[in-house]
């Protein structure tokens, strides 16, 4: 099938979008147009999240049933004004080029290659040993849920006012929460983390009926298990969009 494109200028930029009609979710029949739509319309709430934060792309190019892979470098299509910053690799020579999402045309052009998750790191650049915030991820075993995961949640938010630390929570995909602690300060990775670590072992120690802090899957039946190691400079969190919003629109201006 022959490729469909179209020009469209997004601020100072003119972007060709491609196969805007194609179904990315099956199941609600939202195409790529519809996609690309609605990160046009939540931009202004959702661009502060990701500012100066290097992003790993998950595409689906084939929609949310299909396969989908992780693109940590810019890819070499990418357009010179798009804004990078390298980072030497960890375990292997070289260095990757992240993509930093800071502007509209940027979201698009990302929204276009049917990148429909994002996943940014918890720092900003060029300070990438300094995380803004420490984040727990609440994922239940079988035999918990989702109100299991609240219940945590509430549990950590109780702690950690004790040491004078907000928290905010959401939802991570379809069963579990995130609970997220900003910082301001200039605490690096190997501080938050641990201490992540000692809050979720707290838990355990507090409410070992209810809590699992260790990594074994077979230990988390009928618990959440609070995991505390996406407290780390290599890893991201998913944030933005593998469920279907309920309210994209039916119509969109990308046809």
């Amino acid at each position: 099938m022959a490729k469909s494109e179209q020009s469209v200028k997004v601020g100072v930029r003119t972007l060709t979008l491609s196969n805007v009609e194609k179904v990315l979710y099956p199941g609600n029949r939202f195409s790529k147009g519809q996609v690309i739509d609605y990160y046009v319309r939540v931009a202004p709430y959702m661009l502060p999240h990701l500012k100066d934060r290097p992003i790993t792309l998950k595409r689906y190019p084939e929609g949310v049933r299909g396969e989908f892979f992780y693109e940590k470098n810019a890819p070499a299509f990418t357009p010179k004004w798009v804004k990078r910053f390298s980072v030497s690799r960890h375990h292997h020579a070289g260095v990757i080029h992240y993509i930093v999402i800071n502007d509209l045309p940027t979201l698009v052009w990302v929204a276009n290659t049917a990148s429909i998750e994002l996943h940014p790191f918890l720092h900003r650049v060029p300070k990438i040993s300094v995380p803004t915030e420490i984040v727990f991820d609440l994922d239940p075993g079988e035999g918990a849920d989702i109100l299991s995961c609240a219940r945590v949640a509430m549990l950590v938010r109780e702690l950690l006012e004790q040491v004078k630390l907000k928290s905010f929570v959401k939802v991570s995909r379809s069963k579990g929460l995130q609970l997220y602690v900003p910082l301001n300060g200039k605490l690096e990775y190997d501080v938050t983390k641990e201490f992540a670590k000692t809050v979720a072992e707290l838990m355990e120690q507090r409410h070992p009926d209810l809590v699992v802090a260790k990594m074994a899957k077979e230990l988390r039946k009928g618990k959440v298990f609070v995991d505390w190691s996406q407290n780390s400079e290599t890893k991201t969190t998913s944030t933005f969009m593998r469920c279907a919003p309920k309210r994209m629109c039916r119509t969109s201006r990308f046809q």
